[in-house]
């Protein structure tokens, strides 16, 4: 039998099956959402977990505070890793009291973005190919203006600094959003590096404070969301494992490299430096000079006065020649009443003035009411010698020179 389309029951049939046809689409549509946003969150997931493995990886490559530094801020930046635009690292100085900016990384400008951002693309690299641009930047082939520009960068361990030393003793990061500007607009961290949308995240361990990351996207303005958040803190924690590592064998080495009498660095790190900076030198087409000092007439001052006066004399001696020296030297006593000076990026005529200026600072200043004065002998790379044998050859055998021909005198080779 036929239905009859004019009967109210058939409408009322029609209109019954037509409604669950449409919620059965709707929660098959439902369904689908929903599945795809899981199946989103999973491969975050995902490729949160393989950031985290491939950075632990590469982290355990090196003990080196400043490779260990540079990974971490690689992994907050890179687009394999975090994303953010810059990433900056903060650390305590317990000595002087200071907490100083000690790496950056990111564009300090959109020019200097864009050629970044450019690059990477160009040569495709990933996590581990921007790891290992480092060496250049180390050799000075590359030089990052946020880098040299958060190296200049300290403030006093005091509640005068502001908000980077509240954030010292916070538990989990702080996330500043643009709107609290007006709170902190006097800050002097946010001043100097015209922070605006942020997150600072204290490193911990051990329950001390070793310093500060800051993050932030200065280029982009691409919000930060709760997400960013909750990953930046998971990566934080293991981040203040890998340099409370890293500061403990570079403590533990600093110790083993210094000289306990006058804490100027011992000849083993002499030798070990001048290789790394002659490596440098090398590769950059600059120059290393090198100094070798002797006290004159030591051994007239130790018989005389004894060991102990002996001792005080050759700390003050060592601070003096010290204080005279620029902050990029390194100073070392090569041995006995000797020091030796690496003067990199430094030309013979330079060193020359240096050396001059220390062997005035020992002559016309009494020390323990006696009068010393030193002999120098000053060698460069690569004007006098190609390799580190023939450099420390060279300034030894002026310094020799500078001894026979009266002392009290700087000669070059």
């Amino acid at each position: 039998m036929s239905p009859d389309f004019q009967t109210p029951i058939y409408w009322v049939y029609l209109t019954f099956s037509s409604c669950c046809g449409i919620r059965i689409y709707m929660e098959k549509d439902n369904v689908y959402e929903e599945t795809e946003r899981l199946r989103q969150e999973l491969e975050k997931t995902k490729s949160q977990f393989y950031i985290f493995y491939e950075l632990t990886q590469a982290m355990r490559t090196t003990l080196r505070l400043d490779e260990i530094a540079y990974i971490i801020l690689t992994g907050l930046t890179a687009r394999q890793g975090l994303g953010f635009n810059r990433a900056i690292l903060f650390l305590i100085d317990e000595v002087k009291k200071i907490i100083k900016g000690f790496m950056g990384l990111g564009p300090m400008d959109i020019e200097e973005a864009n050629k970044i951002w450019q690059l990477i693309e160009e040569q495709k690299m990933d996590l581990y190919a921007l790891i290992k641009a480092y060496r250049r930047i180390k050799e000075g082939e590359i030089q990052p203006k946020l880098m040299q520009f958060t190296r200049s960068l300290e403030f006093p361990l005091k509640e005068s600094s502001g908000l980077i030393y509240e954030a010292l003793y916070e538990v989990v990061p702080i996330y500043i959003k643009n709107n609290m500007k007006n709170q902190y607009k006097d800050d002097p961290l946010i001043q100097r590096l015209n922070l605006k949308d942020f997150i600072i995240a204290p490193l911990w361990s051990k329950n001390n404070p070793l310093g500060i990351i800051i993050v932030d996207n200065y280029i982009t303005k691409k919000p930060i969301t709760d997400e960013d958040l909750r990953i930046l803190t998971m990566f934080i924690n293991q981040a203040s494992g890998a340099i409370e590592n890293s500061k403990t064998y570079e403590d533990t080495l600093t110790r083993a490299h210094t000289d306990a009498l006058t804490t100027l660095w011992n000849y083993g790190y002499f030798q070990y430096k001048l290789d790394e900076e002659i490596v440098k030198a090398r590769s950059s087409n600059r120059k290393i000079s090198v100094l070798m000092v002797d006290i004159d007439n030591f051994k007239i001052f130790n018989d005389t006065f004894g060991h102990q006066a002996g001792d005080e004399a050759l700390k003050t001696i060592a601070i003096n020649i010290q204080r005279s020296a620029r902050k990029i030297d390194i100073a070392c006593r090569y041995g006995g009443e000797e020091f030796s000076f690496i003067l990199p990026d430094t030309s013979k005529e330079e060193a020359l003035t240096i050396a001059e200026r220390m062997r005035t600072a020992i002559s016309d200043n009494k020390i323990m009411d006696y009068v010393f004065t030193i002999s120098i002998g000053v060698a460069s790379f690569p004007q006098d010698a190609q390799n580190k044998e023939e450099l420390v050859r060279k300034s030894d055998e002026a310094l020799y020179k500078a001894k026979n021909e009266g002392k009290n005198k700087v000669i070059s080779a």
